[in-house]
């Protein structure tokens, strides 16, 4: 087995030609930068969600999972973890061609695109309504779609832009990418939660386009309590937007090296995950 890469989460190892293994690791990222600090469990909560979320969704899109049985996972030559290190936060997936654009959906209006609209009006060269206040709810839900890097920034741009990286296949990503949101928000709104925003990665696997890597985790999605949600009003969050706003609370400038969380702040972001996947998990039906 040949180890690939180490993005801000995961560790990609090469089981065949055809397979690859993700590792999902506790490590934490803000704002483009890997922190210094883990959150513990972090990766279990992540590789759970995706696969559980992966499988709800599979009716609209086919994905690239195939196995975290147990009994695969102890089969993988790997010398990187103990056995139970690598429960539940290992995947076996398919290989897929990448698609190099990150596919977000926006419900409501919050993080880059608030910035934007604050200044613009816009969001990615989308005209949205006048007088629209921080975390409003969108009249529909926009495809926003940006760049991808490892490891320097990712930049929103437009629709047209995403076509001349991925040519014509915007129309179906942006298409797949809305209908995964609507189920899932539903799904969400049903258990007192808000999918305000999340992202999506696509690839293809023979031919086909295919969702790819995390699926609508508390690092890739902002999850709101609906309930206490109010527009104009910083929600009260189960995602890691409670880091970032550490962060700019203490004016880190998003160059390196990011600074170390106090533990407070690494007890609650392992609070809101834990209490998210319980809810998006217990309440399978």
């Amino acid at each position: 087995m040949k180890y690939l890469c180490s993005g801000k989460v995961r560790d990609i190892y090469e089981l065949d030609n055809s397979c690859l293994v993700f590792i999902t690791t506790d490590r934490i990222s803000a704002y483009d930068h890997i922190l210094p600090n883990n959150i513990l469990g972090k990766g279990k909560v992540l590789t759970q969600m995706s696969i559980f979320w992966m499988e709800f969704l599979s009716d609209i899109v086919p994905n690239h999972f195939i196995s975290a049985n147990e009994a695969d996972i102890r089969k993988i030559p790997l010398n990187i973890g103990t056995p139970d290190y690598l429960k539940d936060r290992t995947m076996l997936v398919q290989k897929a061609n990448m698609f190099d654009i990150e596919c977000i959906v926006r419900g409501y209006l919050a993080g880059s695109a608030w910035r934007e609209y604050n200044t613009t009006g816009k969001v990615t060269g989308l005209n949205l309504p006048l007088g629209l206040k921080f975390a409003d709810k969108l009249p529909q839900p926009v495809f926003t779609p940006s760049t991808k890097s490892n490891k320097g920034n990712d930049i929103n741009i437009t629709f047209e832009q995403a076509r001349s990286i991925v040519g014509d296949d915007i129309e179906e990503l942006s298409r797949i990418s809305l209908a995964l949101y609507s189920k899932a928000s539903k799904y969400a709104d049903d258990r007192g939660i808000i999918l305000a925003d999340t992202k999506f990665e696509f690839g293809r696997v023979d031919n086909r386009i295919t969702l790819v890597d995390e699926v609508l985790t508390p690092d890739s999605s902002r999850y709101w309590n609906k309930f206490s949600w109010k527009p104009g009003e910083n929600p009260f969050g189960f995602d890691k937007q409670i880091i970032r706003d550490w962060l700019d609370a203490n004016h880190w400038n998003h160059k390196p090296p990011p600074p170390n969380l106090p533990n407070k702040i690494i007890e609650e972001t392992h609070s809101r995950y834990s209490e998210i996947y319980g809810i998006i998990m217990n309440a399978r039906k």
